[in-house]
């Protein structure tokens, strides 16, 4: 794998990996930007083309043309590695050894798909009543088809089939590739076609909507050698850029919805395609974005699915707000056809998902009924749980008291009781699960610094207690912050700034030290024996 990575980089330079994301000024031996994530005011994002190498000083983000890209295109290394490879013109099976049979039943999975929608997108020029459906009823344009190569799939049996085994391909690469049906046919028949386009351009399957009559109204490739449902994100390929360039993004429930959205000028908007967002889903646009935006229904799927959704961004630091403007239409897609720009102000007008959420709630219960009034408190307490921000968090359990009219104070009882009843099975996997300590960003900013006076500045007198890292790319990057921090001071002290930073540093890891036990303390009962514990443990803190 090293050999492979190596030869990559021996044939892309990192400023011109970079430069197709970045606009870049030499500054000295560097090179200089603004952040791609658009959170510096002045630009602090810098590239050493000596080194092969990034730092973005804003983000507190560095490494080299690997970490960049799976940064900026919220990808995983195996796809940043693949991307790469296509571009520098490297072979990847050379280095797979036993990979090889696996590699190429994936290339001709991707040739039959590459051919597949060329197919489809010349039969629905060729067919008339097809063209009136996409360009009247559905009301898209040639530019939206030729974006999302949308085509149609013949009602005949085995027209695609018949068509790419001239072109040399079996039916067990068709199948591999999932154009197959149980029947050896074609899998999509009289159908308008839209094919999934992973994060680095390559096709890996198909959404299908019945033009005339018919069932299921939306056929999906099943999971493949090349696909799989629970991580794709349908959209994104080309919605990354509109995300990056605005900070948000619009998740909507169809992939018709985002078409729609597209063309209507709200180019960040995606959908999970056919299958319930799941963490993967988040995590990956959370990569590219915190200000992620619901375009949920508000029917019954619609609140579960925002619930679902509040619960797993309150791990992941995310801006969970939810779109519900929708001016009478049932969906994005419905109220685009009504008017663009009302979708637009749709977007621009969303609300906290909790607030959303619990206005459903209020709306579905009556909370006049002791009943109601019990399941509106429980599911209120659940929500408020994920809600990771103290201050935000006592905010809503005052809104929440106000609505019961109940005492904040009893409020919170209540919510720790409940805390302490979990599900005991569900209350032991959290236990074992394994906590993974995560540095925060200014406390990692610190250290960068430290570590880089201890490298390249010297410092002997004040005790720096981080090992210095052996990874060449992580040592040119630690040269490349200390130059950059220091590139202006005539008469630079770095025994004096050494001393300040770690004083700094040792004050704002004890303050998150305490926080995150504050967290782990919240979640257990007085009775618990670990309690007491953890709570001498942050008065010593506190003290010391």
């Amino acid at each position: 794998m090293n050999d492979l990575k190596e030869e990559i980089k021996s044939r892309l330079a990192v400023e011109d990996v970079v430069g197709q994301y970045v606009e870049l000024k030499r500054a000295g031996r560097n090179l200089k930007g603004r952040s791609p994530w658009g959170v510096d005011k002045t630009p602090s994002f810098m590239v050493s083309p000596e080194k092969g190498i990034w730092h973005d000083f804003s983000a507190n983000k560095g490494g080299d043309i690997f970490s960049f890209v799976m940064e900026v295109e919220g990808i995983s290394f195996r796809e940043a590695l693949e991307k790469l490879a296509a571009q520098a013109g490297v072979d990847i099976s050379r280095y797979r050894g036993g990979d090889k049979d696996v590699m190429k039943k994936k290339l001709r999975a991707k040739e039959a798909l590459v051919l597949a929608t060329k197919y489809y997108q010349a039969c629905l020029v060729r067919n008339r009543e097809v063209c009136e459906y996409v360009f009247y009823k559905r009301n898209l344009n040639r530019e939206t088809l030729a974006k999302f190569k949308i085509g149609y799939s013949p009602a005949s049996g085995k027209a695609l089939l018949e068509a790419l085994k001239k072109r040399g391909f079996t039916n067990e690469e068709l199948n591999s590739a999932g154009l197959l049906n149980q029947y050896g046919g074609d899998m999509f028949r009289d159908r308008m076609m839209v094919p999934f386009i992973d994060t680095t351009g390559n096709i890996i399957g198909f959404t299908a909507r019945v033009v005339g009559k018919g069932e299921p109204k939306y056929l999906n490739t099943s999971d493949t050698i090349l696909f799989n449902k629970s991580r794709f994100i349908f959209g994104l390929h080309n919605a990354k850029e509109s995300i990056r360039r605005s900070g948000f993004v619009v998740i909507v429930e169809g992939n018709m919805d985002v078409i729609s959205s597209h063309q209507a000028g709200v180019k960040e908007a995606v959908a999970t395609s056919g299958t319930a967002m799941t963490e993967q889903h988040l995590k990956a646009l959370s990569n590219l974005t915190t200000d992620i935006r619901l375009a949920y229904d508000g029917d019954e799927a619609g609140v579960r699915a925002t619930e679902r959704a509040i619960m797993m961004a309150g791990n992941l630091g995310i801006d969970l707000t939810v779109i519900s403007n929708y001016h009478g239409a049932k969906d994005p897609d419905e109220l685009i056809q009504k008017d663009p720009k009302l979708w637009q102000q749709a977007v621009e007008e969303r609300i906290p998902a909790v607030d959303w959420l619990l206005n459903k709630y209020e709306e579905n219960l009556n909370l006049r009924s002791a009943p109601d009034l019990r399941k509106y408190t429980d599911i209120a307490l659940k929500l408020l749980s994920y809600v990771k921000d103290e201050i935000e968090r006592a905010k809503y359990e005052e809104k929440v008291a106000k609505k019961i009219d109940l005492p904040v104070d009893i409020l919170r009882q209540k919510g720790n009781r409940l805390k302490t009843a979990l599900d005991e099975k569900a209350a032991s996997k959290i236990r074992k699960k394994p906590k993974t300590e995560v540095v925060p960003d200014h406390i990692k900013k610190l250290e960068n610094s430290l570590l880089a006076l201890k490298v390249f500045g010297g410092i002997t007198k004040t005790d720096i207690p981080f090992d210095v890292p052996e990874n060449d790319a992580r040592l040119a990057e630690l040269e490349l912050i200390f130059n950059t921090e220091h590139e202006n001071i005539l008469e630079p002290n770095y025994e004096k700034e050494a001393a300040e930073l770690f004083k700094r540093y040792e004050a704002e890891h004890k303050k998150d030290k305490i926080n995150q036990l504050k967290i782990q303390l919240a979640e257990l009962s007085e009775d618990d024996e670990a309690y007491e514990k953890l709570l001498r443990e942050i008065t010593d803190l506190q003290k010391s």
